[in-house]
């Protein structure tokens, strides 16, 4: 077993922080002392073998779950306690991108964008057209406001999804295994955009994967999970050439090794 290791750790902020974050679900220790920093303005990629604890890990960044112990800070605010009030304003910063893109088959391209705005009725609908026009041309797909989800393609119903994620302008993007099941055209589509989100609107990004080969074009920083812990985080060329053998066995695909008590 591996111990937690974060090399080369940026000296920039954090702008979410997990400190020996412990969480028990079911009888099982899913989370067993997460120490975690995401720089601001990066793309932070948590890699693992399924069910190793990276959506539990998530939940507990926007406060869907609450640590047994430890503490969970997302720009300088203690999610693990806050209020309903409270913890309602800290999700007000985030997006989130799911796997499927969930849009309402229902709804055409533009209500699915606009629908957080229309949900909040922050803006009046002259401003809602506008920024959902800007968000829209931000992932290519101006003229496809009418279209309905299954009227488009797999790589547009994603743009799509991105869309919606970022038309209330979140300072951090959380995207839930962006890449899972897709063919090699679409997932380039997705790294691009993932890059193209930080370029173009600087927000911070925590992409939940274990797509390996994407992680390492999309990210700036890697932080594997297993058994709990993080057990190395850093630039995607030192992990990928980790001395950890459970680091080395994930990144290579191995069948022998720690990672399967062989």
């Amino acid at each position: 077993m591996g111990t937690d290791v974060n090399s080369s750790e940026s000296t920039a902020v954090p702008v979410i922080e997990m400190r020996e974050v412990r969480k028990r679900l079911g009888g099982k220790q899913v989370l067993d002392g997460v120490n975690l920093a995401v720089p601001g303005g990066s793309t932070t990629t948590i890699l693992g073998m399924s069910g190793c604890g990276k959506s539990t890990l998530v939940k507990h960044i926007v406060g869907l779950l609450r640590p047994d112990s430890g503490d969970v800070f997302v720009e300088g605010r203690d999610v693990g306690r806050a209020s309903d009030s409270e913890l309602r304003d800290i999700r007000k910063s985030f997006g989130m991108v799911f796997q499927g893109s969930a849009l309402l088959q229902s709804l055409t391209v533009f209500e699915n964008v606009a629908l957080p705005l229309s949900e909040h009725r922050t803006m009046p609908p002259a401003q809602i057209r506008e920024r959902v026009a800007e968000v829209l041309e931000l992932v290519r797909l101006t003229g496809f406001e009418g279209y309905l989800p299954a009227e488009l393609s797999g790589g547009m119903r994603k743009r799509a999804g991105v869309a919606r994620a970022v038309v209330t302008k979140p300072d951090i993007l959380l995207y839930d295994e962006p890449t899972t099941g897709l063919d090699p055209v679409i997932t380039n589509t997705v790294n691009e955009m993932i890059k193209d989100m930080r370029e173009k609107l600087g927000v911070t990004s925590v992409v939940i994967s274990h797509d390996i080969p994407s992680a390492g074009k999309t990210s700036d920083r890697l932080a594997v999970l297993h058994n709990g812990r993080i057990l190395e985080s850093g630039p995607p060329e030192e992990i990928m050439n980790s001395a950890l053998p459970e680091v080395r066995q994930f990144m290579e695909g191995g069948t022998r090794g720690p990672l399967t008590n062989d």
